[in-house]
């Protein structure tokens, strides 16, 4: 009797044939699962996990005494440090500044903390579209203590130095093309760095599916997968925007995820269903950022210094290498 069902002319003795065959395929398959139940799983090849890891790499950061140094005298430390010094003062000084920030606090406005950072949020054009203008909206709701400043005929090298005197430690600014937001230029005061990213993939709150509101709580900030000397400092970078002491009663966390050079950016809500299970709920915008350059100090079109910019036909010849 042939074994190949197809050369079979009679269609009952065909479809019979064929059905113990598939049992005896799954008989097999189940007795291989079985025997392979006790032997490690395997871990599946991907371009992350064959990272070609260079000489950037972090692999141990707290005996890494370089890159120790270069975390306590770079620019971003500046503003660390000097938050850090606000702090540190006794507990009649803290009683009594809080007691002073009370008496002058409205009753409708929260506390204003001198610790958090002061952002500025601006476009790159004058006329922008409604998504663009609505993204950058959606910013200052998300960054704590931020301001939409409206672009007259200014130029950002005006902007800057005005930005500084009104102690603002940074300054977003928003790029538009054919009236859709596709890049982001995130500038520390007052000593940089600058920071230009491609922006994609975004969605904005009202368009994500089961979207919750946004409530004016200090978020937690989770920074994922940034392990080279580059993403290091732009991870920091990212963490300078918030401030350091999130209020855990909102429950809410914006994520960085570093991912083959990607920055995906996410805002959740979470909540504890029991012991072991955690629900979250989107609330948006969600967006994805391609680093593009970095440039010391603050922006500066002519006469910049850049510490990395993209080259996309030398940087991506291996796949399997990143520089974040």
């Amino acid at each position: 009797m042939t074994k190949n069902p197809s050369e079979i002319k009679n269609k009952d003795v065909r479809t019979k044939m064929y059905l113990a065959m598939k049992k005896e395929k799954l008989k097999a398959k189940k007795k291989q699962k079985l025997e392979n139940k006790d032997k490690p799983k395997q871990v599946p090849k991907t371009l992350e996990n064959c990272r070609v890891k260079d000489e950037t790499f972090i692999n141990d950061i707290q005996n890494d005494q370089e890159v120790l140094f270069d975390l306590n005298t770079d620019e971003i430390s500046r503003n660390l440090k000097r938050k850090s010094e606000e702090k540190c003062m006794s507990q009649d000084e803290f009683e009594k500044t809080i007691q002073e920030e009370e008496a002058e606090l409205d009753e409708e406005s929260g506390p204003n903390n001198s610790n958090d950072p002061k952002i500025l949020i601006t476009t790159n054009d004058i006329k922008i579209g409604y998504r663009t203008y609505k993204f950058c909206r959606e910013l200052s709701r998300i960054l704590p203590n931020a301001d939409y400043f409206y672009k007259k005929k200014v130029r950002l090298s005006k902007i800057i130095p005005a930005a500084i005197k009104r102690d603002y430690s940074a300054i977003l600014v928003v790029n538009e093309n054919r009236k859709q937001p596709d890049g982001l230029m995130i500038s520390l005061l007052p000593d940089g760095p600058t920071m230009n990213f491609k922006l994609n993939n975004l969605k904005l709150s009202d368009e994500i599916k089961d979207g919750g509101g946004f409530t004016k709580h200090k978020p937690e900030i989770i920074m994922n997968n940034f392990n080279t000397r580059l993403g290091l400092q732009i991870g920091r970078s990212f963490a300078t925007l918030f401030p350091t002491d999130p209020q855990y009663e909102g429950r809410h966390c914006i994520t960085f995820h570093n991912q083959r050079d990607f920055i995906f950016f996410r805002h959740h809500r979470y909540i504890f269903r029991n012991a072991k299970k955690v629900g979250l709920q989107e609330l948006g915008p969600k967006f994805t950022l391609k680093l593009r350059s970095l440039q010391k100090g603050t922006f500066n079109s002519k006469f910049g210094e850049y510490e990395w910019v993209q080259k996309r036909h030398e940087m991506e010849s291996n796949r399997r290498q990143f520089s974040i």
